[in-house]
This record gives structure tokens, sequence and C-alpha cells, in this order.
């Protein structure tokens, strides 16, 4: 299947993190709760339980468009957790996060970084793809604050589960989903952050970014950038 191309269908811590709930306007001005996917959170959670229970998640209409849930992957015992903004057509495809352009990119990244893809746990804000055709190409789409929200738990929970003794943020989506909406990639890129989430917290760019680059020179030398701020992570890690 050519990248980008609609497939058959698609076309027929321990320490919790801010209130999953987001206000929306029912009929007549009222506000009602957002629908979360807390209730399908299962008790005593495993990565292969949460796995297996969010393959049904409806808690947001993205299950919709999306081929299927595209969960987070990696060992529970993980010391790094990788956190993005959602996948992308070919993690829809496959049903496995960082496995497209961008992830192939993540994955060079990391290997120049000293950290073993392997003994990192990679996920996203959002488990399903948000997208919209153009002609037979599937167009990515940001999520919004109440599909956010409605994905929020399984990301509590994921956290829960893994403990990571560092946490990182991969774009603004990502950083401002687990930092507050107020917090800047651009400000606050590559600096540790004070956080209840693990011991150590960080944010960065998310490597789609470094393939927008407009040219050549820019793409190796934000690439470096991105290295760079992936060294000091691994450099938390071995300390």
């Amino acid at each position: 299947m050519a990248r980008g191309m609609l497939p058959s269908s698609a076309m027929a811590r321990s320490q919790p993190l801010a209130p999953t709930g987001s206000p929306r306007v029912a009929r007549g001005g009222r506000t009602a709760a957002a629908q979360t996917a807390a209730p399908l959170v299962p008790p005593r959670p495993t990565i292969p339980k949460l796995r297996q229970a969010a393959a049904g998640c409806r808690a947001c209409h993205l299950w919709k468009r999306g081929t299927q849930t595209v969960f987070g992957e990696g060992s529970s015992r993980s010391r790094v957790m990788f956190v993005g903004e959602q996948p992308g057509n070919r993690e829809d495809v496959e049903g496995r996060p960082f496995v497209g352009p961008a992830g192939r990119l993540f994955d060079a990244s990391l290997e120049r970084a000293g950290i073993d893809r392997a003994q990192v746990y990679v996920t996203n804000v959002v488990k399903h793809f948000k997208w919209e055709p153009r002609g037979k190409r599937r167009i990515h789409q940001k999520p919004n604050a109440v599909e956010i929200a409605a994905c929020r738990p399984w990301l509590e929970a994921e956290i829960a589960v893994v403990l990571p003794s560092v946490l990182v943020c991969l774009g603004a989506t990502a950083a401002q989903a687990l930092l507050g909406r107020s917090f800047r990639v651009s400000r606050e890129r590559g600096r540790f952050v004070p956080s209840a989430l693990a011991p150590r917290v960080i944010a960065t760019v998310h490597p789609s970014s470094l393939l927008r680059a407009p040219d050549e020179a820019t793409r190796r030398a934000e690439t470096a950038r991105f290295v760079a701020d992936l060294r000091k992570v691994a450099g938390a890690i071995r300390g």
C-alpha cells in the first residue's frame, strides 16, 4: 500500500495526571462532562490488559475513522517513556506506534544518542489516527481538547504501570497535554522540568517536524538538535 493511501477498512508513578474530564456544552446551553475512557481501564492494569481493553475504545468519535487502536509499545520496566501526539497513517495501518517515516527518523536519532529503542516505551496522547481525506490520501489532523481528554485515562494508566524514570514529551500536543496548556516547547525544549509525572521530565520536538524542514541543510541541523536533546535523556537514564 502506498504511503498515505486509504486502507479498505477506512474507506467503507502512580501519581495521577490532572482531571480527565473536559467540559462540553449540551443542548440548551447546559454543561455536561465529556465522555472519557476511564470506565474501560481495567483494575490492576498491566500493559497487555490495557492494550486489550483499549482495542475496543469508543470514548470519542475517532474510532470511526481509524483502522484500529494504536496502543503504546515497550516493556513495562522501561526506564524512559516517549509520548507523541497520535499515530500516523503507517501506524494506523500496522497497529504499532512510531513505525512510519517519523518513526524511522526517531529510531535513527535514538541510535545516534546511544538509546536502545528496545529498552524504551513509546506511546501517544491519542490512540486513534485523526485524518481528513485528500484524494486517496489521508492527511493528519491535530486532535482537539475533547479527543485528548477522552483518551487521557489510557496514558495515565500507561504512566502508572511503567513508572518511567524519564518521561519525554515529543511535540507541543504531548507537552501541553501532560504539562499544561501554557507550556511552550520552544521556550523549555531540552530542559528538565519539575513534574509529579516522573523523576525527570523533558520536552523536545516531534520527529515529524524534522521531516517538514524546508531544505536538507535545515533538516540536518534540526536533527542534530533533536539528537542533542536525546543525549540528555540518555545521560539521565545512566545517571
